[in-house]
């Protein structure tokens, strides 16, 4: 179990990764070109592949290797996690200050939910922290801790439910990013746990609500495997409502963890924001299908600058 475990988290840290050099590019077509010239994964960020199409330029302060704010939070719960022994939601609202407020250890983009939540602890002691300290904002960020609280959880699933709320409440205080969170939670948990995949994505599908529920339907009845059709679909911004069911399609289809990797990416738009839990997904799925085979690339697992670190607390946990 642990080496199933490890490889979750380590599966949502690497695509995170893997995509940064592409993040918020918005046009399947210039990636397309891009991948000719230079390949797809750890790409150095470069504005020039932003110019003169959709998109976003906001890593110009990061190298390949490195993780956006997604993996940078799927990190830090994989570190608390491995000092705690268990989630503590003060503990971890002050870590999430200390780590992506005025100088802590992470340099780079910090998008709403992250900037409405730092204000929010900011100026309070632990004591005063409210339980729900996030925005009212239903982007990515929702789902970004899930793969480490998921994978090291040792307990039943309703109470795995509870906690993941309090998670999510931390940065999104918000009912779809619950809901979201939820489906997703439950699907790994399910997975981990020996079921085959199209099962635990059916059977965690009523946890979505009324609003994800028909999409996630619709994405898993796709019988054809198009990362680009699927994303022109349902949509590549940040939000659960378009990402979660790009995600769900991309594992359900896709042979391998490279090739899921390399599809969202080619899907454009918030890829890093669905590479946490599609690699979390596929990863375990792969590991749960051949255990003696660790489903990440080892280039890409050296190319993971943070990869001793994480190694090291997965092994502490």
């Amino acid at each position: 179990m642990k080496s199933l475990n490890s490889a979750t988290v380590l599966g949502a840290l690497v695509a995170d990764s893997a995509s940064l050099g592409l993040h918020w590019v918005y046009d399947p077509t210039r990636i397309a070109e891009i991948e000719q010239i230079r390949g797809l994964v750890f790409l150095e960020p470069d504005a020039n592949n932003y110019s003169g199409v959709k998109g976003y330029f906001a890593h110009h302060l990061k190298e390949a290797g490195e993780s956006t704010s997604y993996g940078e939070t799927c990190f830090l719960m994989l570190k608390h996690l491995a000092k705690h022994g268990s989630f503590n939601l003060v503990e971890y609202q002050a870590e999430y200050r200390a780590y992506f407020g005025p100088g802590g250890e992470y340099v780079g983009y910090i998008d709403t939910p992250t900037r409405r939540t730092l204000l929010t602890l900011s100026a309070l002691e632990p004591a005063e922290f409210p339980a729900a300290s996030g925005a009212d904002d239903d982007q990515h960020p929702a789902l970004a801790a899930l793969p480490s609280l998921v994978g090291t959880h040792d307990g039943p699933l309703a109470e795995l439910i509870a906690r993941v709320e309090a998670v999510v409440r931390v940065t999104n205080n918000n009912e779809l990013a619950i809901s979201a969170a939820r489906c997703a939670s439950a699907a790994l948990f399910k997975l981990l746990h020996g079921m085959p995949l199209p099962q635990a994505f059916n059977e965690a599908l009523p946890f979505a609500g009324n609003t994800l529920e028909p999409l996630l339907a619709d994405a898993l009845a796709m019988p054809q495997f198009d990362s680009v059709e699927a994303a022109e679909r349902f949509g590549t911004s940040c939000h659960v409502a378009e990402g979660l069911p790009l995600i769900f399609h991309l594992a359900q289809h896709a042979p391998d963890y490279r090739s899921a990797v390399e599809s969202n990416i080619r899907a454009g738009g918030d890829n890093c924001g669905r590479s946490i839990m599609l690699g979390a997904i596929v990863a375990a799925h792969a590991a749960m299908r051949n255990p003696s085979e660790f489903p990440i690339p080892l280039p890409w697992l050296a190319r993971y600058r943070k990869f001793e670190a994480a190694a090291d607390a997965c092994a502490a946990l």
